[in-house]
């Protein structure tokens, strides 16, 4: 097969939570291990740091890798839902995975394909530990898809275990309380293994102690050991890094920071890693050229200033509205989209009414209906028009806004892959 004609079987075979939601998450890593068995356990052929969180864990896992690969290793990074290209999913030191490894990883595994009939993302998973296992990475990074405890990346016995922030997301299918969506992501705390907890939140914290207890995991909750104050970073109430530049602007990205300071604490302190504070350093501040991140509170251009962020439930919304409030200008434009089982009234309602909107469609089958946005939108107050089409609206937007007015686009992961140019 041809890479297009893969990828076309990849997403005709087999379900993918992107497109389909629920019925594509397979509550039980049977079809892992199998994939695992199959492939001669590439799953214990490298060292490797796992990250779970509702929002933050993407952001975590690039700054890790950025860091890594400063400190001269060899680093793995495997996250998800891509924006552009599905390669970006597997990554060596930035490098998206070659088209023909995925052709050939495919082509290879068809067999297995056709008796295990993995989903999309199980399968995923198994393409990036195998790869990781071909290229000899020194480190993987490896991003929870959905939860933790019965993610299919949960197969891995890490050096580390990181948990960003918890929020309320995926409540069909984690729980609806804090507890217990904490609960699900406490799953990657595996016995005698350090755990660092990247924000302190007053309902999860009871959750991480008892299962860190029962696993006895060492647990950090970063925020008691670092701060950030201006541009340097403190430890223990005494400056640890003077003049740092973090190339992630979101504010939120700082809370990130500080996990990842702790985890390279327990690689440093394990013995087989030695990451300076020189390394982390330039990590911080070359963060997209060395790890690829896009979508964190990016700017694609000034004059109107126009910013994209992934941010897509009640906390991600809650960073973003921070983030804009921090921002001067005339006039707020916002482009956004959003996928079907979101709790719309809830949303909505904490959305800015001095803004102006306008409501388009993610094009996937979960994406909601733009018109159905705009409806919703509109009983409570919100003003704008619906134009489904991504950047169409964007350029609508571009159109009627003037230089000193800002234009934001989010809502969905979907919304920000669409954007032409990112």
């Amino acid at each position: 097969m041809t890479y297009q004609e893969t990828l076309d079987f990849l997403y005709a075979q087999l379900p993918m939570f992107q497109r389909e939601g629920k019925s594509a998450f397979k509550k039980d890593l049977s079809n892992t291990i199998a994939l695992c068995e199959a492939l001669d356990h590439p799953e214990n052929a490298f060292k490797s740091v796992h990250v779970a969180g509702t929002n933050g864990k993407g952001s975590s896992s690039h700054i890790l890798s950025a860091v890594l690969q400063s400190a001269g290793y060899k680093v793995g990074l495997y996250t998800s839902p891509h924006l552009k290209s599905f390669t970006e999913r597997v990554k060596i030191n930035g490098q998206p995975i070659a088209e023909d490894k995925v052709v050939e990883f495919v082509g290879g595994i068809k067999k297995h394909i056709e008796e295990i009939q993995p989903s999309f993302f199980e399968l995923t998973v198994a393409m990036a530990f195998d790869h990781f296992r071909n290229e000899k990475v020194d480190i993987a990074i490896i991003e929870v898809g959905l939860g933790g405890r019965l993610d299919s990346t949960n197969v891995i016995s890490p050096e580390v275990s990181l948990i960003t922030n918890i929020g309320m997301d995926h409540m069909d299918m984690l729980g609806n309380t804090l507890e217990l969506i904490a609960g699900e992501k406490a799953g990657i705390i595996k016995t005698d293994t350090p755990v660092v907890i990247s924000q302190k939140q007053e309902e999860t914290t009871p959750v991480f102690l008892e299962k860190s207890s029962q696993e006895k995991a060492p647990i950090t909750f970063a925020e008691e050991v670092y701060q950030w104050d201006a541009s340097n970073i403190m430890k223990s109430n005494q400056i640890f890094l003077e003049n740092v530049v973090l190339e992630a602007k979101g504010n939120y990205q700082k809370h990130n920071a500080l996990g990842v300071l702790s985890v390279i604490d327990a690689l440093n302190q394990k013995g087989d890693f030695f990451i300076s504070k020189e390394a982390i350093k330039e990590g911080f501040k070359n963060l997209s050229a060395l790890s690829g991140l896009k979508g964190r509170w990016q700017t694609l251009q000034t004059a109107p200033l126009m910013i994209t962020d992934v941010g897509h439930n009640e906390d991600g919304w809650r960073f973003v509205l921070d983030q804009i409030s921090t921002l001067k200008f005339d006039k707020l434009w916002m482009v956004l989209g959003v996928v079907q089982e979101k709790d719309l009234p809830n949303m909505l309602s904490k959305l800015p009414v001095e803004a102006y909107y306008f409501y388009c469609k993610p094009n996937v089958p979960r994406g909601l209906d733009a018109s159905v946005l705009g409806e919703e939108a509109d009983k409570i107050g919100l003003k704008g028009e619906v134009i489904s089409d991504v950047n169409e609206a964007i350029q609508v937007a571009k159109e009627k806004a003037s230089e000193e007015d800002l234009i934001f686009i989010g809502g969905s992961t979907f919304v920000v892959a669409e954007i032409e140019n990112l």
